[in-house]
């Protein structure tokens, strides 16, 4: 797949070279013809011979921006006087910070926001707990907390490297839905542990999130921490996932002119997000799903399989399809990848049924380029920026918690998924609506105040039975 320049991987170059002659015209052409973009020029110092310019520009990796820094230092006359990584720039410090609410401008705000007046309010906390989400921070505030062992696509790389993507959870939690997200990566990935520690801090928050554990514990942790508390717990790699997935299905469904209920779904991946995708599917009313892991098919007669998929096997494939990925793709209606890349090549989806849907979303990089996979579906999205169709989790987790926090709700279900992606596909009108355009933008001004309303009137009702309960129960 060839690699496209990207504002992630974007450098400013500060350069000195003579002020007459022409290796000002020079610079942009040297980027260009080395792949990457300029995207802005701007002369930062000048005397009666030299100026000092500084070039911005996008490439597609470190090295890209590396072979960019040596090929105009390489032009005659320029002087390369320093390089800035404008990602790592974003990151000096931190990307958060935490604010006052009223300022402290003397002894009367000292004695109320601190002693001695603030004691009148722990002393009301303390007689009447709940007064706790009116007088605190906690009716706006949630926990983001992670061990660090699924970061992205980098694995398990520990709690420490994986703060910035906490802090930046909490940036978007903060920006989309005005709530305050605490990053708390636990330097322990016992689940034990885990559970218990998130247990200790929980009466400071009215929600966790839970991101970036691996799978199978994430499970176990999720399912123990809905049991003991009394605030919602989410799990954005599987419920997040589950909600964008659910509600761009719904419109590229409505592009090809078919039914969820009617089509036949071949799920490839039986981890976190693969798991909450089927519970979500089948509430939602599909019918037929396929699933398939690195041994093949799930059913309930393939040798030596794992307990954790029985579930899997009994509640999918009523055909009894058998063997591996690229004989169940054969006549499928959708595909949707949440696995390893490059595992399909174009036949595999040439060999699908008319109106094919697929959804490759590994990353960074996909089952299927796209490119490829664009030239016989009839609608494609990926979990890139890079494509249309971007299967993104921040369309879905500040609504949801906006929602949640708003109902002061207890409990998180498949019910409220549900509610979350048919609120999240409304956002896409009928006029709007084509095969590149199946998911808004998370800019889109009504996506997160949809969705927090849908998930605060489904929190606000009475809990249904769990459709889809048997999944957790199996785990």
């Amino acid at each position: 797949m060839p690699k496209t320049p990207s504002i992630s991987y974007s450098i400013t170059v500060r350069l000195e070279l003579p002020a007459g002659g022409s290796a000002i015209s020079q610079l942009t052409s040297a980027v260009e013809a080395g792949g990457g973009v300029v995207t802005a020029l701007d002369v930062s110092a000048s005397g009666h011979d030299r100026l000092q310019i500084d070039v911005t520009c996008a490439a597609s990796d470190t090295e890209h921006a590396e072979e960019l820094v040596t090929r105009l230092g390489e032009l005659p006359g320029v002087t390369v006087r320093k390089v800035s990584d404008r990602t790592f720039l974003m990151h000096l410090g931190g990307t958060i910070e935490m604010a006052a609410k009223h300022p402290i401008r003397n002894r009367d705000d000292l004695s109320m926001v601190y002693t001695p007046g603030v004691a009148r309010v722990c002393e009301a906390i303390a007689a009447n707990p709940e007064d706790a989400r009116r007088l605190t921070i906690k009716r706006n505030a949630i926990a983001v907390v992670t061990d660090g062992s699924a970061v992205l696509g980098l694995g398990n790389i520990g709690p420490a490297a994986a703060l910035p993507v906490m802090e930046g959870k909490a940036a978007l939690f903060k920006r989309f839905a005005g709530i305050d997200a605490w990053p708390l990566c636990l330097d322990t990935q016992d689940s034990d542990a885990i559970v218990a520690i998130v247990k200790a801090v929980a009466p400071g928050f009215a929600g966790i999130n839970l991101e970036d554990i691996s799978a199978p514990r994430c499970f176990d942790i999720e399912a123990r921490l809905r049991e003991t508390l009394d605030i919602p717990v989410f799990h954005d790699d599987q419920h997040g996932t589950a909600i964008v997935v659910l509600a761009a299905l719904r419109n590229a469904l409505r592009v090809v002119d078919k039914g969820l209920p009617d089509v036949r779904v071949v799920l490839s991946g039986a981890g976190a997000a693969g798991t909450a995708i089927l519970r979500t599917l089948l509430a939602a009313g599909c019918r037929n799903v396929v699933v398939t892991d690195v041994a093949g098919v799930v059913h309930s007669e393939r040798p030596g399989l794992d307990p954790s998929l029985q579930w899997v096997a009994e509640a999918t494939n009523p055909e009894g399809l058998s063997g591996g990925l690229q004989d169940v793709m054969v006549g499928a209606d959708v595909f949707i990848g949440v696995s390893a890349p490059n595992i399909l090549e174009g036949k595999d989806v040439a060999a699908m049924a008319d109106g094919a849907v697929v959804f490759a979303l590994a990353n960074p990089v996909p089952e299927i380029d796209p490119g490829v996979a664009m030239q016989h579906a009839s609608v494609v999205a990926t979990g890139r920026s890079d494509y249309p169709n971007q299967i993104n989790n921040v369309l879905a987790f500040p609504g949801v918690f906006r929602g949640l926090l708003d109902a002061a709700a207890t409990r998180i279900d498949t019910s409220l998924l549900v509610a979350a992606a048919e609120a999240l596909a409304g956002v896409v009108g009928d006029d709007e609506l084509n095969a590149n355009y199946i998911i808004p933008s998370v800019f889109h001004a009504d996506v997160h105040t949809a969705v927090a309303a849908a998930v605060r009137e489904e929190a606000a009702a009475p809990a249904a039975p769990d459709p889809a309960a048997g999944a957790a129960e199996s785990r």
